[in-house]
């Protein structure tokens, strides 16, 4: 009895691991603990955001309309639950994006207009913000690919014959991704060394860079 309750579990494991049952857990883990990653890094850009616009306002107050769109994007960014179930609504999902990029604007906008002010970009706390947010901006790029990266490997899983089978039988459905410009933008951060030319970052064999 024993020995065939044995062969029982080595039968069904055997079944499951070959139908791609296996595979869609590995594969939600992995976009799961991605999501989570890309969530991390928004949310360490967000938190830099005050201090940036804090220091700006001391130079360039008059420059209130961009302060303000750079609040008010940062504020709609914040209103969203970014939980690791929006990965499955395509319709939060693409609202994520377009909150992230609305702020992406808002900031970069800000970030031109300074410089218009040398003593501005002079501040040793302004260069400072300057440093960690394209050190945040490269991070976001990097997470973002691991992201794409997991979710176009799942959806693969989610198509493909036998597996397609199972995603059936147990609801398991393709997953919304970045879209093709947000893949562009991965391999562009903005550039916010405003003290030289930037340099073009290196890359790897995807693009993102080093």
């Amino acid at each position: 009895m024993r020995n065939f309750v044995g062969a029982l579990i080595t039968a069904i494991s055997l079944s499951l691991t070959g139908c791609g049952y296996n595979a869609f857990q590995t594969g939600d883990e992995q976009i799961k603990a991605s999501w989570s990653e890309v969530i991390n890094q928004y949310q360490r850009r967000a938190d830099l955001i005050p201090n940036i616009v804090n220091t700006v306002k001391g130079y360039a107050a008059q420059e209130s309309e961009v302060l303000l769109g750079v609040t008010n994007a940062r504020a709609k960014v914040g209103s969203i639950q970014a939980t690791p179930e929006l990965v499955n609504n395509p319709a939060a999902f693409a609202k994520f994006q377009a909150t992230q990029g609305e702020l992406s604007g808002a900031l970069s906008r800000l970030l031109v207009v300074s410089e218009n002010y040398p003593q501005l970009k002079s501040d040793a706390t302004f260069r400072e913000l300057q440093a960690q947010l394209q050190s945040t901006e490269n991070r976001i790029a990097v997470a973002r690919n691991d992201y794409i990266k997991a979710v176009q490997t799942y959806n693969v899983t989610v198509r493909s014959f036998p597996s397609n089978l199972t995603a059936m039988a147990f609801g398991y459905t393709a997953k919304p991704n970045f879209t093709v410009d947000n893949e562009k933008a991965i391999a562009n951060p903005a550039k916010v060394d405003f003290g030289k030319t930037p340099a073009k970052p290196t890359s790897d064999a995807t693009g993102v860079p080093k």
